[in-house]
């Protein structure tokens, strides 16, 4: 593409700050909550996770799309994020594996691109101000009619997403002879997740958001797993009430993410909306029963009340996020039940807690 040809656009966010670029594929507006990623490579596994349903991602890499896209290593069916704002945008791509460049991507998936924006100084101020819901422009649409829109748009708090991204029926992953069986709720799960599992010799069916406790249990799995997803946990009665009948059967539970904080509302314990969240590949975490510290791959708006979580008598905090000691993992005293709030399937991001995938084979086996 001609730099000269391209067309200006903008990004304005709920308080009526903009900032101005220029327009990368298709043309129009998009909406969503502003948040941003950290990480310095996997642009094509965050653009992909259905935990970004949504959200405006802003990329704090510099340089986007210098090696193009590889469709083996998706997340899920397609882009989730709903709109991407970045600085330098790659129209060329060096990756010898690589099956097609970013830009065609983005167009055959009508993904919206702002680019050539002071990422910088927009990190900078959603840091101070906190993560609001944003609208990026590449049609011309005037001001005044994209606040009003805007003022529309739904927040983050309270809105229910896992809809959005589940399965519509159940599937399974791996193979049918697998040692283990697991039943999985899909409340946006990411691939990796399954690939994690189906290595460790599990066959895995996987249930959409709505799905019953007595439809998971009649496929008589030796375990249960709560997906990551999008979205506040608060609305999601269905999943939680899942939780519930998992944990009175005193079923071995693992919890991702979304799952995690599912597995907190199952127990009385509240979630709360962060003024920020984590997304990045670079979070540090304190495991609190080795004393060992992990480089984590994290991507959540909303996290555990900590306060509620330590006077429960059922429950013991597992992992502390190092920056803010924020709730990262958590595991039941009374019943075959652990979670964690980042991701150990990673995609991208480090494998430092990859080891949880076995700790949960461990948990079936006992």
């Amino acid at each position: 593409m001609n730099y000269k040809t391209r067309q200006p656009a903008l990004l304005l966010l709920a308080d009526g700050t903009i900032f101005h670029g220029k327009s990368i594929g298709i043309s129009g507006t998009t909406f969503g909550e502003v948040c941003f990623n950290t990480g310095m490579t996997g642009y094509q596994e965050i653009f992909t996770d259905p935990s970004y349903f949504g959200q405006i991602m802003v990329a704090t890499n510099p340089h986007i799309g210098n090696y193009g896209v590889n469709i083996n290593e998706v997340e899920s069916g397609g882009i989730k994020i709903a709109g991407l704002v970045c600085k330098n945008f790659s129209f060329n791509f060096s990756r010898p594996d690589a099956t097609e460049s970013l830009e065609d991507y983005f167009t055959k998936q009508n993904l919206i691109c702002i680019a050539d924006v002071d990422t910088r100084a927009l990190v900078s101020y959603i840091r101070d101000n906190g993560a609001m819901n944003a609208v990026i422009c590449t049609d011309g649409t005037s001001i005044e009619d994209l606040k009003s829109a805007l003022s529309k748009t739904p927040d983050m708090q309270g809105l229910e997403l896992a809809s959005k991204v589940s399965a519509e029926s159940p599937y399974f992953y791996g193979n049918e002879t697998a040692k283990y069986k697991i039943a999985a709720l899909d409340l946006g799960i990411k691939t990796n997740i399954l690939r994690n599992l189906a290595k460790r010799d599990c066959y895995i069916k996987v249930f959409p958001f709505d799905a019953t406790f007595q439809d998971l249990a009649a496929f008589n799995p030796d375990g249960y797993f709560l997906s990551n997803g999008p979205g506040d946990p608060d609305p999601l009665f269905g999943a939680i009430q899942v939780a519930k009948e998992i944990l009175a059967n005193n079923k071995p539970l693992f919890g991702i993410c979304l799952g995690h904080q599912v597995i907190a509302l199952a127990n009385g314990i509240s979630t709360y909306k962060m003024f920020n969240g984590h997304r990045g590949i670079n979070h540090p975490v304190m495991n609190n029963i080795t004393g060992k510290g992990e480089i984590t791959s994290q991507n959540h708006g909303f996290a555990v009340n900590r306060e509620e979580l330590e006077k429960h008598p059922d429950f013991e905090i597992t992992h502390e996020h190092i920056n803010d000691h924020t709730v990262a993992g958590m595991r039941m005293k009374n019943k075959n039940c652990f979670s964690v709030q980042y991701h150990p399937e990673a995609s991208p991001g480090p494998h430092d807690s990859s080891y949880l995938f076995d700790e949960f084979i461990e948990r079936i086996k006992q």
